[in-house]
């Protein structure tokens, strides 16, 4: 899942909403000060019933915990199923960005994966949902008249990558419904 401005306000409701044992990981990359020094995450855990980390490189991905790009780190995922962080070139004049997470996790877990774009002021996220949707996977963008910021969403919207246009509500709801599998 992906968002900038006023993703404090959608992750929180998300995460909020999620039961505990949820049976699939999240992972979260929110556009970040590069000053933040962990207060987002802090504060989005303090919301959460599901564990909710800043991972470290090389962290394993479990099912049912959260993980949220740290500030000043691109988060992708990599074979093994294990986080990598990195400190390449900003992409959409951010680091963390929402396409280098999505971009990544299009080539990995190709039709597996369901990427999510919110709020935001900016496109990011857009290239990374035509990676996703490219790969088979599922697409979901929140509903631009219900997002604080409805740029971010609509410029997803906008590219035709877009399977599914839902309010917060539907996010938690589709979110909730899904289970992994044996293969996942």
């Amino acid at each position: 899942m992906g968002a900038s401005a006023g993703g404090f306000k959608a992750f929180s409701a998300i995460v909020a909403a999620l039961p505990p044992g949820l049976s699939l990981p999240l992972l979260l990359v929110q556009h970040l000060h590069q000053d933040d020094n962990g207060a987002f995450a802090l504060h989005l855990a303090a919301a959460s019933k599901l564990p909710l980390i800043e991972p470290c490189d090389k962290a394993e991905i479990k099912p049912g915990n959260v993980y949220i790009a740290p500030a000043g780190y691109h988060l992708l995922v990599e074979q093994g199923g294990t986080i990598a962080l990195s400190t390449e070139e900003k992409v959409n004049w951010s680091r963390p960005s929402i396409d280098v997470l999505f971009e990544s996790a299009a080539r990995l877990w190709g039709e597996r994966v369901m990427a999510i774009i919110m709020t935001g002021a900016s496109s990011d996220g857009t290239v990374g949902i035509q990676s996703i949707k490219a790969s088979g996977g599922l697409t979901i963008a929140q509903r631009p008249d219900t997002a604080e910021y409805p740029f971010m969403p609509q410029a997803a919207i906008d590219s035709g990558a877009v399977d599914e246009v839902l309010t917060i509500e539907e996010i938690i709801a589709r979110i909730s419904s899904l289970r992994l599998t044996d293969n996942d």
